[in-house]
C-alpha cells in the first residue's frame, strides 16, 4: 500500500509563481513529497496559517479526524506566517473583512494594505503575527495531541522560510528569534525539521519565486517537496498503514 501524507500547511503549500492552486497540483510540494515516496497527500491548509491554525484545526476540523485514522505521516508545515510583521493586532487585521457595508471594507482594508508596509519598517517587524512562545505551545500541544492519539506516527516540522516582500517592508525581524524556539522545541520533542531557508531560502531571496516575494515558484516546489520526502522516508517503516 502506498504511504498517505497529512500535511498542515498555510498557503506557501498551495501557492505556485503566479497564485494559489488546487490542491491536488502535482507540482506543489506535498504533492512532490508524496510522489517521490511513491504515496499521496492530504493538505490542510489556508492562507496566513499559523501554528494556532494548526491547532484549531486539529481540534475542531472531523475531517481531519477521519485522515488521522489511516495516515502514515503528519507534516506540520506551519510557522512561517507567524513571523510575518502585524501591525495591527490580529483580530482587529482579521477582522476587517466582516466590516459593512461592502464600500467601507474595501475602503479600510486599502488603507491597511498600503500603510501595513511602512508601519512594518517605522515598527521594525513588531508585533508579529504570532510571537515565538506561541508557535512553540501549539505546536507542542499539537505534537502531545497526535502522539496521544496515534502513539507510532511520525510527525515532522519546518524551521520558518524567508521572504523578501514588499507587502511587509521586506522586514522579517522575528523569524530569527522564531526559528531558535522551534528548532529548540523540535530537538527536546524528537521532531525532524526541514531547514526549509536552507533548500529555498536563495530561491526566494534571488527574486525567483513568485513575485509577491513569499511564495516559492515550481523550482522551489520541487525542491523543498524533494527534501521533504528525504527527511520522512527513514521514518515510514514497512508497515505504514497506507
Amino acid at each position: 500500500m502506498s504511504p498517505q501524507l497529512l500535511v498542515f500547511g498555510d498557503s506557501l503549500c498551495f501557492h505556485g509563481p503566479e497564485g494559489p492552486c488546487a490542491a491536488d497540483d502535482p507540482r506543489l510540494w506535498p504533492n512532490v513529497a508524496a510522489n517521490a515516496l511513491s504515496g499521496q497527500a492530504d493538505l490542510v491548509a489556508g492562507i496566513g496559517w499559523t501554528a494556532r491554525d494548526l491547532w484549531w484545526s486539529l481540534t475542531g476540523d472531523p475531517r481531519v479526524w477521519a485522515d488521522l485514522r489511516r495516515v502514515d505521516a503528519v507534516v506540520l508545515a506551519v510557522g512561517h506566517m507567524d513571523t510575518l510583521p502585524s501591525p495591527l493586532p490580529t483580530y482587529l487585521r482579521q477582522g476587517l473583512r466582516y466590516l459593512r457595508p461592502d464600500g467601507v471594507r474595501r475602503v479600510v482594508r486599502g488603507a491597511y494594505l498600503a500603510a501595513q508596509p511602512r508601519l512594518s519598517v517605522v515598527m521594525r517587524g513588531r508585533p508579529r503575527v504570532l510571537p515565538a512562545r506561541l508557535t512553540v505551545s501549539y505546536l507542542d500541544q499539537s505534537v502531545e495531541a497526535l502522539r496521544a492519539l496515534r502513539p507510532e506516527l511520525p510527525v515532522f516540522g519546518m524551521l520558518p522560510s524567508v521572504h523578501r516582500a514588499d507587502a511587509y517592508g521586506r522586514v522579517h525581524t522575528g523569524r530569527a528569534e522564531a526559528a531558535a524556539a522551534i528548532a529548540s522545541w523540535a530537538a527536546r520533542c524528537e521532531v525532524p525539521l526541514l531547514d526549509t531557508p536552507g533548500v529555498v531560502g536563495e530561491h526566494v531571496l534571488s527574486g525567483a519565486g513568485n513575485p509577491d516575494g513569499m511564495h516559492w515558484g515550481w523550482a522551489g516546489h520541487q525542491a523543498v517537496g524533494t527534501a521533504m520526502a528525504k527527511l520522512v522516508a527513514p521514518h515510514l517503516g514497512s508497515g505504514h498503514v497506507g
